[in-house]
């Protein structure tokens, strides 16, 4: 009998436990999944290790492409017998790269998972106290460098990082007049019907002129989000800032688009942000897989802009704008996307290179159509769209591109 069945006892804790690993390496694991992977447990038994393996892949593995970090986390967890040889061979490539190669990036964040960062200590030194705080407070340094640095290049306690410090961001929209209105302390239009009221009260003298002025509400939002395979990194951690904005006062619709559109509104209800974007990642089939620009965005002229946007309405649109279809197309659907919203903003992880021109034909066939061309690489970029996202949107029609 396979060994982790003989201590029932600890197998939901251990279970737990690799989903935390699994979910800190950069796989999409929820709660869900877990309760999932414990019940088939029971039903399927662990007599043999293989079925062990089988039964937790099965249920907490979804994407073909998760498949090698999921087997290397799988024997170093459940504790291979060849556990130090796989262990030299994750790490080993962390510690002797060359300047200027790349390690890639599921090894990095699966051994920071496993096995988190120590700091030295000199062999005279005592024993350190009891850790008591699970997380210390970032330094100013650690978050002007975590302001800057790429979502796609991020450790996995970078990643936890930056999504804490992106929840603590103070979130302001462009206030749009409706046709309702409040009463006023200041003067503004007169409300005759209470000003008449109160001269009633003091026999017809004008005792206090009252006044009223239009009530405002948040401009809504529709966030289109590329999650093909050079955008899914990024993606997510718009999706992240998409569940921020939808937790304020503004009116999001969320849609997430590779080989086909898809609604995600209701996905990203969920008040835990980690659930909410696990449950998108799981219910796209076609996530990190192709991208086909133009007809998602028909997709979305035609089904869904007048529902959603209704000429009031800021739109997201985050691609890198890769497209190798027809690009008369592409500049026809964006023409009409950019008419029927308020403003059209569009992130660009691109725009991350210094050297950066739009060469490609699908980013010269968007770029006309755009209020604003802005990065979306880090924090900083984030920072900026949320004041972008504050300021009327009449200034933007004057800064058409901005880096």
């Amino acid at each position: 009998m396979f060994a982790a069945s003989t201590s029932p006892g600890h197998l939901a804790a251990n279970v737990m436990h690799f989903g935390r690993v699994l979910r800190a390496a950069g796989m999409p694991v929820g709660s869900d999944r877990i309760q999932l992977a414990l019940q088939a447990l029971q039903v399927a038994g662990m007599e043999k290790r293989g079925d062990f393996h089988a039964v937790l892949s099965a249920t907490l593995l979804d994407r073909v492409e998760h498949r090698e970090l999921f087997d290397q986390a799988f024997a170093l967890f459940w504790r291979d017998p060849d556990l130090m040889g796989r262990m030299r061979a994750l790490l080993l490539p962390k510690v002797t790269i060359k300047d200027g190669m790349n390690q890639p990036a599921e090894n990095r964040r699966l051994g920071e998972a496993l096995f988190p960062k120590q700091p030295e200590r000199p062999p005279d030194a005592p024993e350190p106290p009891e850790q008591l705080e699970l997380e210390a407070a970032l330094t100013w340094n650690d978050r002007e460098r975590l302001q800057k640095a790429d979502f796609e290049t991020m450790t996995a306690d970078e990643w936890r990082q930056a999504r804490r410090l992106l929840s603590q961001m103070k979130l302001a929209f462009e206030p749009l007049q409706t046709r309702r209105s409040r009463r006023a302390n200041h003067p503004g239009r007169p409300d005759w019907r209470a000003t008449l009221q109160g001269m009633a009260r003091h026999g017809g003298e004008l005792w206090d002129m009252r006044w009223r002025q239009p009530r405002t509400r948040p401009a809504p939002l529709v966030v289109l989000a590329d999650i093909s395979g050079s955008m899914s990194r990024y993606s997510r951690m718009l999706l992240h800032f998409g569940h921020l904005l939808g937790s304020a006062d503004a009116r999001v619709e969320s849609f997430v688009f590779g080989t086909r559109l898809t609604r995600t509104t209701r996905l990203l209800k969920s008040r835990d942000p980690d659930l909410a974007v696990s449950q998108v990642v799981h219910a796209v089939e076609d996530w990190s897989g192709g991208t086909r620009i133009t007809t998602s965005l028909h997709e979305f002229n035609q089904r869904w802009s007048r529902r959603v946007v209704s000429g009031s309405a800021t739109v997201l649109l985050i691609s890198d704008g890769l497209e190798h279809g027809d690009t008369r197309a592409l500049s026809f659907e964006m023409d009409r996307l950019h008419k029927s919203c308020r403003r059209l903003i569009w992130l660009n992880p691109l725009l991350r290179f210094d050297q950066f021109e739009p060469r490609a034909g699908g980013i010269r066939a968007m770029l006309p159509h755009v209020d604003r061309f802005m990065p979306v690489h880090n924090l900083a970029s984030l920072a900026e769209l949320v004041a972008v996202l504050a300021s009327p949107a009449a200034e933007q029609r004057s800064l058409s591109l901005h880096r």
